[in-house]
């Protein structure tokens, strides 16, 4: 008698231990102190390199850049050549980056360190699938959470040692020091993390995509710092590099639209509610932009009657409860879509963010008018990014949800960066050839500027609402 062979069961997967939990936890904790270290010292590093803002805001939004194309394609590549491998390179590239920026003698190489630091937004997401793939559901999401946690309590270490490090060493070691840890736990994790197989998946990586899109947004970024810098460029460069950004941009919608597994699928733009959505968040996020920038600008300068001098320790200082307002304010609003809507959630935090950018524009003669100016718009950031975000989820289909909020992600994070090089040019216009700094008004017209692009916000709702209704 012969006996049927039958299949055999796959292995489980091993289980992860509470040391590879650590390590995970701590290359977290690192990767957020290196990532949060130029928002107090952006002012330092303007003046150690003789940058003007809106050079300086290069340098935040190099990361943010890398960040938007990273992010769509890390659990792709994940996927198809195994989370830990996948993991374990992409910090490899931000402990190159972290230690290109820590030895930069200039802005265009601590630029470049900023674009290898920016994978480290496709890392963390990469962390979350090893630790569901190696845990049951339940103890997944407590190393999740712990995992988190630790990344938002780095961020705020780095906010706070940037300055002292800086200040006792030089701001080539508030970059050196955090890299170091990464290197480190990046050697931990690839020894102790269990290997997961590649998945075999029949669409490939859209490099066309990433490519261009990584173009379109450099080339607008660099133009506008060239058109804004030292009185601008003639009508005719202007043009240029406005064709050039145009062509940039629509050949990456023609990729997209025709790619068989997009980086970002512009079908759904087709939908309202997500259409909807992507402007709520570009509008919102181009606000809170302006406001990360150009509140330590004016805690640094020191003019005639106005700004305050203080040092990147002050400014850590100073912004950490803005900091802390901005990790609270995700769960909070969770709750408060539960309770009042997305929608109503979202209205809230766009008025808060309006009438605090508006008063700011008059009273900012003392350090608590912009510590709590930080917090109340750092807070309305947190809930209405998380009410678009809740609301998108729910009102597509389940397996849109990932395209859905990827798009978001992608979204935010333009609308954050054009903000920030918008306060920077500003700032440049207004900057006084005598004395070589911004003008009070420059920094009044920002804070007006950045109230009534949120104000913005309440029209786009109310015309959606309309249009809903229609």
């Amino acid at each position: 008698m012969t006996r049927t062979s039958l299949p055999e069961a796959a292995p489980p997967p091993v289980r992860l231990g509470r040391v590879s939990i650590g390590a995970l936890g701590i290359l977290a904790l690192a990767l957020g102190a290196l990532q949060s270290v130029v928002e107090p010292a952006l002012p330092l590093l303007q003046s150690e390199l003789g940058v003007s803002p809106a050079e300086g805001a290069l340098v935040g939004n190099t990361l943010l850049i890398t960040g938007a194309v990273v992010a769509p394609v890390a659990g792709k590549l994940g996927d198809r050549y195994g989370g830990k491998r996948v993991l374990v390179a992409l910090t490899a590239v931000v402990s190159a980056g972290g230690l290109l920026a820590a030895l930069a003698p200039n802005l265009p190489v601590l630029l470049l360190g900023q674009v290898l630091q920016g994978v480290m937004v496709g890392a963390l997401p990469l962390s979350f699938i090893l630790v569901r793939t190696h845990l049951p559901p339940q103890e997944s999401q407590v190393a999740i959470g712990v995992v988190v946690a630790l990344f938002t309590g780095g961020g705020m270490v780095g906010m706070l040692f940037a300055g002292p490090i800086a200040e006792s060493l030089s701001w080539h070691w508030m970059f050196a020091l955090p890299t170091l840890a990464i290197v480190v736990t990046t050697v931990a994790v690839s020894r102790l993390l269990p290997h997961d197989p590649p998945v075999r998946s029949e669409n490939g990586i859209d490099w066309p995509g990433v490519v261009l899109l990584s173009g379109t947004l450099l080339a607008f970024m660099l133009g506008l710092v060239t058109v804004t810098r030292d009185g601008g460029l003639p009508p005719l460069a202007v043009g240029a590099v406005a064709v050039v950004v145009a062509a940039l941009a629509a050949g990456w919608v023609a990729v997209e639209r025709r790619a068989p597994s997009p980086m970002v699928d512009l079908r759904m733009l087709a939908k309202p509610t997500m259409w909807h959505a992507c402007v709520l968040t570009f509008v919102m996020s181009t606000s809170s932009g302006m406001v990360l920038f150009l509140l330590p600008q004016l805690f640094a300068v020191s003019g005639d009657g106005y700004g305050f001098g203080a040092g990147t320790t002050g400014i850590g200082l100073f912004l950490l409860p803005g900091a802390v307002a901005g990790a609270v304010s995700d769960s909070v609003g969770g709750i408060a879509v539960r309770r009042f809507g997305s929608r109503a959630v979202v209205v809230a935090g766009s008025a808060v963010t309006a009438v605090t950018m508006i008063a700011l524009a008059w009273l900012h003669s003392a350090e608590w008018q912009l510590v709590l100016a930080k917090v109340l718009t750092a807070f309305a950031a947190g809930v209405g990014t998380t009410a678009l975000l809740a609301g998108t989820a729910t009102a597509v289909a389940t397996k849109d949800i990932g395209i859905a909020t990827g798009l978001l992600v992608v979204t935010r994070v333009i609308g954050v960066a054009l903000g920030a090089q918008v306060a920077g040019a500003l700032l440049d216009a207004g900057t006084g050839s005598t004395t070589g700094l911004p003008a009070e008004s420059a920094f009044a017209t920002g804070f007006a500027v950045a109230g009534l692009v949120a104000a913005l916000s309440l029209l786009v709702v109310r015309l959606t609402k309309k249009g809903a209704q229609a």
